[in-house]
């Protein structure tokens, strides 16, 4: 069974992490949806930490 994901979503991903980590589009497509959600919350970690840092 082939699951298919809405492509605003992919696309909100995709550029997502090509913003913060400077990957190609075809690097972040290559990935699963699993790999990609995985990645995105990685990088909204790494925001957080920072801006909290700032705010002390």
């Amino acid at each position: 069974m082939t699951v298919a994901y809405p492509a605003t979503q992919i696309k909100e991903e995709c550029a997502f992490i090509a913003y913060h980590f400077h990957w190609s589009l075809e690097d972040i497509l290559v990935l699963s949806h699993g790999d990609r959600v995985g990645w995105v919350g990685q990088i909204s970690k790494i925001n957080e930490r920072i801006l909290q840092s700032m705010e002390r």
